[in-house]
């Protein structure tokens, strides 16, 4: 029977934040290895900000897992970090580790996932600040409903941003399909569970999903129409 390691994360903030609180990664954890005919061998509680990468009851963990060469299980990607450092380097432990969320996705998807999650996290105060910006020097008054139509300028600035995020989150899908997650539903909620948001900072849906996967299939297609004129 194999060995399984639970490790919970949680924090006054992130847990109102996710709703994910401790009760309920426990549940998932135990789901999880129930499910593979596992026994749960320990567990650890890392009281931390998400952003840190400093946590000792996770080396810990570490260590007890390669000692009885067990498997660490987490009940969601998003508990370890959307940082891509501390997941190359938790992939380097030499620790075979899983989510029971995403118990399919393998060491490289969720590398791609997490590097899509930083990205996503770094850019979106950043697109926030640029559209206030951009609002004022319009004139448009911030709060007001009546705020006019859109300038061409601005309609392609907003076209090229959405092309954008399409081509760089189907690299997150393509992995996720890779690892057998293939309806839009299920990679919606991959997305979701992995802390990807869509372009506005929102929540995915099958919809969505659909969405992003057809505008970067219209952009390869013109590309290599491009290419051979």
């Amino acid at each position: 029977m194999a060995g399984f390691v639970g490790y919970y994360r949680v924090s006054t903030q992130a847990q109102g934040r996710s709703g994910l609180g401790l009760d309920a990664q426990r549940k998932a954890v135990a789901g999880y290895i129930d499910s593979v005919g596992g026994e749960l061998v320990a567990e650890y509680q890392e009281v931390e900000s998400g952003g840190k990468a400093e946590r000792p009851k996770l080396q810990a963990a570490l260590r007890y897992c390669r000692a009885k060469r067990a498997m660490l299980v987490i009940a969601k990607l998003d508990r370890l970090a959307r940082n891509v450092h501390f997941i190359s380097q938790l992939m380097e432990s030499g620790v075979e580790f899983i989510a029971a969320d995403m118990p399919t996705a393998n060491k490289l998807t969720i590398h791609i996932i997490a590097a899509m999650a930083e990205y996503e996290k770094d850019i979106i105060s950043q697109r926030t600040k640029a559209s206030l910006s951009a609002a004022r020097i319009r004139g448009v008054r911030l709060g007001n409903p009546n705020v006019g139509s859109m300038s061409e300028k601005g309609v392609a600035a907003n076209k090229r941003q959405a092309d954008e995020f399409a081509l760089k989150t189907m690299t997150a899908i393509n992995a996720l399909r890779a690892s057998g997650i293939k309806t839009y539903s299920r990679l919606a909620t991959a997305l979701e569970a992995s802390g990807i948001r869509t372009q506005r900072g929102g929540q995915w849906s099958a919809t969505g999903v659909s969405n992003v996967i057809h505008r970067a299939d219209k952009l390869s297609a013109a590309a290599s129409k491009k290419s051979i004129t």
